[in-house]
């Protein structure tokens, strides 16, 4: 199972990723300095973070894949620094 998922932090921002294996246990892979510069010491001791489904497949490729986490990621913005953790594509002003 190949799919796209969105992460929710705590502070409302996210981000969308893949997964190529479909592991239940897989939360994406951020930027973990920049992340870690938006919580306190306090907040990282009991955080919760949710992830969505957003699209899902048994039968396409990785390329196909690949094209559907930049859709998500231009839809829901997630590229925008206000809004999400995603560091690419590059946001265009």
């Amino acid at each position: 199972m190949k799919w796209i998922y969105k992460i929710t932090y705590p502070n409302g921002k996210i981000y969308i990723g893949k997964d190529l294996t479909g592991t239940f246990r897989y939360f994406g892979s951020p930027n973990s300095k920049i992340l870690e510069k938006d919580f306190s010491d306090k907040e990282k001791k009991d955080f919760t973070i949710r992830r969505e489904i957003l699209w899902q497949s048994e039968n396409t490729s990785e390329e196909e894949v690949n094209k559907k986490e930049v859709e998500f990621i231009l839809k829901y913005k997630s590229n925008n620094l206000s809004i999400g953790y995603n560091r690419w594509p590059k946001l265009k002003k």
